[in-house]
């Protein structure tokens, strides 16, 4: 690419020599910049913490409309500028290979009330920024030697570090090389213009360069080989920009594996990835609900941010957030106004329950929304917005505390959902919306041989046992599967994927029957019952009786059982179910019976040696169905077949063959072979690099956990894995 391409040089550069003119006249150039960002309409950056600026740096200067704002407003900053500092040099019309900084750290110096600030702070940056002209104008010894005096005192200022040579390339482009971190990647770590040169630079995560002679080097090393087969760029900013770029493309793709791999997993951890489902959210129409009636009458919520326009427009969160802080001028991440605004036009969708908040405590509305996202500009404060069917209107004061942002999703507070359903009665309007319902997808026992692998045989004998026994515990060794299985078991004896009739909890040693059942809770009058999951779980499936519910318990025996269970333990059996057998339970004196339509699914990993043994008494409560690796069903042959990578088979034949020395290890056994599921989820041909990962990352350690005793072992089974995918 040609320096001609790089049109922000001369502007830069010009502006650089007219800035030194105000080396000794401070006051005025900060009054010049003050001026210039009232003439282009864009808010005032915060460049001190009061709100008069004290002194201005050069480099700080630059840094106003090098950051990441828009190419547009960085456009009317230049031109402002240019106007008001009388710059003789046409301003930019691209900004390829140019450095940029973040926005809520674009100043140069510390803040006036910054404890970390020194007296001398600004006036050494204007001598670095004086030295670096002087010595690109009339390269001496002398100059050379008051660069890098004026170099070392400046380099270690409290948060400049590697802003130091952003500022120099911004002044003078042909003669200092960046060192921001792009460039650090592809120069230091990535060799792009060669090992000798690489040797030189500093790497991405690197020391920083604080010998000024150093720095130097490096710049005359790099311009020696510009234009050469080694070093193929005309000049600092060519070689710059193809660092911008060539980041920007392995960004871009591993962003894209990055999204892959987690679909891929969402898609293969409980099986319920796809199933769309009702959310609830809190909402406030404006400051203190002041748009309210006018929402509620017109059938509308509506969110402001007028000046991102087109909330479609933007691909990710964080590009609408990065929007967000250029508009806000850099004073904040604006990460909650980020995501609020990424929910109203991505995630809320209709059938969503929308409760309307005033303030921290008061409920004033609530609706079912009815259409997807619209962009309304002739409403010119509230143009992003959705049809509502408003169901309620009322004036409701709770003991709540509301999140103080527009928009809060409180899908997962299942407690809040509850009491802010329970202010809403069909006596309390005549006309109520019905709640959505949700039709979910089918799920078969065919679904389920699908993506488990498991045969038709081993399949019936499960649910058989399932059916008959009503509480199964899966246990095996790690990954054979029980999480991927225990939701999808569920899911195919329903026929759909409920998600509304599937409830899952992980035990811990921290976690009690009041968790579980019942217990008193601190509250702001003192104590009060509060419900556990098992038995919210137990009534929703009582009051549903002709549909099978499934409770999931992950790690069951990582609790303690009997102080979890409590009068429970006998209330679970098979024939100690439904309302004649009930149970008084020990703080609420209610009699509780388990009904029978529910089924407890519990997971176990017989290869944690940290782990006590169920204790007998839940144990005889309990089928035990053995979950084994399934490296020899037709299913995963077929899997690995699809994928067609020979690596992998090679590997997963080295897992079995070492899945024969543990079964036969006294030590271990069959409860310590390695499952499948490591080399599962895959929808293409793995990489070296993932296989690599899987060995060295997963398994070796847990052959060492294993052998602990044996290193030699160990040493031995690792060599065989490693091998057996080069």
């Amino acid at each position: 690419m040609s320096n001609q391409n790089f049109t922000w040089t001369n502007f830069y550069m010009a502006l650089a020599d007219r800035l030194l003119d105000y080396r000794e006249n401070r006051n005025r150039l900060i009054h010049e910049i003050t001026e210039a960002y009232a003439s282009s309409g864009i808010k005032f950056p915060k460049l001190d913490s009061g709100n008069e600026i004290a002194d201005i740096d050069p480099f700080t200067v630059f840094g106003l409309f090098n950051k990441g704002i828009t190419p547009e407003n960085r456009l009317k900053i230049i031109t402002s500028l240019a106007k008001a500092l009388s710059v003789d040099a046409e301003p930019p019309t691209n900004f390829e290979g140019i450095p940029t900084l973040n926005n809520l750290n674009a100043t140069f110096y510390r803040f006036s009330s910054d404890p970390r600030r020194g007296e001398k702070d600004i006036e050494n940056l204007w001598d670095l920024f004086t030295a670096g002209l002087e010595l690109t104008e009339s390269e001496t010894a002398s100059t050379r030697e008051k660069f890098v005096q004026a170099y070392e005192r400046t380099i270690n200022l409290s948060g400049l570090k590697w802003k130091t040579f952003i500022g120099l390339y911004w002044a003078r482009p042909f003669r200092f090389v960046s060192l921001d971190s792009r460039n650090r990647w592809f120069i230091g770590d990535m060799a792009a213009v060669g090992e000798e040169i690489a040797g030189l630079f500093p790497k991405e995560r690197g020391p920083l360069i604080t010998d000024g002679n150093e720095y130097l080097a490096i710049c005359d090393e790099i311009s020696k080989r510009l234009g050469t087969p080694e070093c193929p760029f005309a000049s600092f900013p060519e070689l710059t920009n193809a660092a911008y770029l060539e980041s920007e493309r392995v960004n871009k793709e591993r962003k894209a594996e990055e999204k892959a791999s987690q679909s891929e997993a969402e898609q293969n951890a409980l099986g319920d990835a796809d199933v769309e489902t009702v959310r609830y959210w809190v909402y406030s129409p404006g400051t203190q609900a002041e748009k309210w009636d006018e929402f509620y009458e017109t059938r509308i919520m509506a969110i402001s941010w007028k000046e991102l326009g087109d909330l479609r427009a933007y691909p990710s969160k964080e590009d609408m957030r990065l929007k967000l802080v250029e508009l806000d001028g850099g004073d904040s991440l604006q990460k909650n106004n980020a995501h609020a605004v990424w929910q109203f036009v991505n995630e809320i969708k209709p059938g969503d329950v929308v409760f309307v908040k005033q303030g921290r405590r008061k409920i004033v509305g609530r609706g079912v929304v009815k259409g997807d996202y619209e962009y309304d500009n002739s409403m010119p404060e509230f143009p992003n917005r959705r049809s509502v069917e408003w169901t309620h209107k009322c004036d409701l004061e709770t003991e709540d505390d509301f999140a103080m942002k527009t928009l809060t999703e409180v899908t997962d507070y299942t407690d809040l959902i509850a009491k802010l359903n329970s202010y809403f009665s069909e006596e309390a309007e005549e006309a109520i919306e019905p709640q959505p319902v949700i039709d979910y997808p089918a799920y078969t026992e065919e679904d389920f041989l699908e993506e488990v692998f498991m045969s038709k045989q081993g399949y019936e004998e499960l649910t058989g046992v399932l059916r008959k026994k009503k509480n199964i515990i899966l246990q095996g060794a790690p990954g054979v599967g029980k999480t991927f299985i225990a939701k999808r078991l569920a899911y195919s004896m329903m026929g759909v994927k409920d998600i509304q009739r599937v409830k899952m909890a992980q035990f811990h040693q921290s976690y009690s029957y009041e968790d579980f059942v019942e217990g008193f809770r601190p509250s702001e009058n003192g104590f009060e019952l509060t419900r556990g999951a098992f038995y919210r779980f137990c009534k929703e499936a009582e009051a549903d009786s002709e549909n099978d519910y499934f409770f999931i318990i992950d790690e069951i025996n990582r609790g303690n059982l009997s102080k979890i269970f409590g009068e429970l333990f006998m209330l679970i059996e098979n024939d100690k179910r439904g309302p004649k057998n009930k149970l008084e339970l020990l703080y609420s004196r209610e009699l509780f019976s388990v009904p029978s339509n529910l089924y407890i699914i519990g997971m176990m990993n017989t290869a944690d040696r940290s782990l006590a043994m169920l204790d007998y008494a839940l144990r005889r409560r309990f089928a035990f169905f053995e979950m084994k690796p399934g490296f020899q069903t037709e299913g995963f042959a077929s899997y690995l077949d699809t994928l067609a990578c020979p690596k992998l088979n090679n590997l997963v034949g080295c897992v079995a063959q070492l899945n024969e020395a543990i079964s036969s290890d006294d030590a271990l056994g069959e409860g310590f072979r390695i499952g499948h599921s490591y080399f599962c989820g895959f929808s293409e041909s793995p990489s070296d690099q993932k296989l690599s990962s899987i060995v060295e990352y997963e398994l070796i350690p847990m052959l060492k956990e294993y052998w602990f005793d044996d290193k030699s072992k160990t040493s031995e089974w690792a060599g065989k894995l490693r091998n057996a995918i080069k």
